[in-house]
């Protein structure tokens, strides 16, 4: 290679190693800001109350049943119908005790007849038993002064004592016929008992379910009900909280009553409000629930036996807490968080000891103070110290 080559390769290594290094190097940026949402943490009334499923039961049920046998001969209402206290529903044929109250009165009347018998017989006896001593008296007298002989006053004195035992005799008439009157007395008490058995009546008001015994049909004594009642005004609905509230409840229910609303479940129906009524008196073991009964007037008869409700239990009107917006807590490894927006517009993820649910805003127990402000979208983009940008906040949900 002559000199004048390497001279050519020598400057072209020379441009290519001054152009490397005057080479322009671009550096990176921050990373952009993630857009979200924000609100604020506020100071509200919360009120407290357990929110549980219950379930609607009548305040009375009573099975019709008959208290005779006999043939059912009418059914005096129709099925499903209300009933009133006393109304009229069945008629069993009255025919067979109609006959046993006849034959009851007949035997009493005879009673009082031989009563009547008996004692005109003992007064009888009594006056000839007074004659009979008299003159066993004087026969003795008699005896005495040896006028008569002693099997005459012997005679005599045996005829008064005959008209002792006589009226003895009629008294135990009179006393046995007097029992036998008391004893038909009782027999036409239940025949006219039993014939008025023969019309049931409803022993409740409430709402009638199915005909259970056609007319017609056989009855027996305290067999197959004839038809069930249920009293739905009031009603009543019960629902189980855990065992951690009982002394809670059981103080602010000394104090005053405590309000219970009931919501048909999924078809949102109206809402009904009543009162605990009864707390009961024993906690499940296996369950660790004690259970509890609230009285609802249910004059429209809105709640239904067997239909299941949300029961929303208030503990305490007056309450205030911290609350954010639901949207705001978030499920972590960890447990609940809410991502807390610094004065930086960057955020740190906080842990939080949410509570109950009021109107789309969560309570918050423990981790975030008033003031505070809290991510409520855009959260899947963020990380431990992101830095954030506000986009326009949605409207929240207000406690109802």
């Amino acid at each position: 290679m002559n000199r004048s080559s390497i001279l050519m390769i020598a400057g072209l290594a020379c441009g290519l190693t001054t152009g490397c290094q005057k080479k322009p190097q671009s550096a990176a940026g921050p990373p952009p800001a993630v857009p979200v949402t924000v609100a604020q943490a506020t100071h509200e009334n919360a009120p407290r109350a357990l929110t549980v499923v219950g379930a609607v039961e009548a305040s009375a049920i009573v099975e019709v049943k008959s208290q005779i046998p006999g043939q059912l001969l009418k059914v005096h209402f129709t099925e499903g119908q209300d009933v009133r206290e006393g109304q009229l529903m069945f008629t069993i044929d009255p025919a067979p005790y109609e006959e046993a109250l006849r034959q009851a009165q007949a035997a009493v009347e005879r009673d009082r007849a031989l009563i009547v018998q008996a004692q005109a017989a003992m007064e009888r006896d009594i006056v000839q038993a007074k004659s009979a001593e008299a003159d066993a008296a004087r026969y003795a007298a008699l005896l005495k002064a040896k006028v008569v002989s002693a099997q005459q006053e012997l005679q005599y004195r045996t005829a008064a004592e005959s008209q002792k035992e006589a009226v003895r005799a009629d008294r135990a008439a009179i006393e046995s016929a007097r029992g036998s009157l008391k004893v038909n007395e009782a027999a036409v008490s239940q025949a006219r008992l039993n014939l008025g058995y023969s019309r049931i009546s409803a022993p409740i008001s409430g709402r009638t379910g199915n005909l259970l015994v056609q007319a017609g049909n056989l009855v027996k004594v305290n067999d197959v009900a004839l038809v069930v009642i249920n009293r739905i005004v009031p009603a009543f609905v019960t629902f189980s909280v855990p065992e951690r509230h009982l002394d809670d409840i059981r103080r602010r229910n000394a104090l005053h009553r405590l309000a219970v609303d009931a919501t048909p479940r999924g078809d949102g129906g109206p809402k009904a409000t009543g009162w605990l009524s009864v707390v009961d008196n024993t906690v499940d073991p296996q369950t660790g629930s004690i259970k509890l009964k609230a009285t609802f007037d249910n004059p429209k008869a809105a709640l239904w036996p067997g239909q299941f409700v949300d029961v929303l239990l208030m503990l305490d009107s007056n309450a205030s807490a911290t609350m954010v917006p639901s949207e705001a807590v978030q499920a972590g490894q960890q447990g609940p968080f809410v991502y807390v927006v610094k004065q930086d517009q960057t955020v740190e993820p906080r842990p939080v000891s949410p509570g109950r649910t009021i109107g789309g805003k969560s309570v918050i127990e423990s981790g975030i103070n008033p003031g505070e402000t809290v991510v409520t979208d855009g959260q899947m983009l963020l990380y431990p110290g992101a830095r954030i940008m506000v986009a326009p906040a949605q409207k929240s949900a207000s406690v109802r």
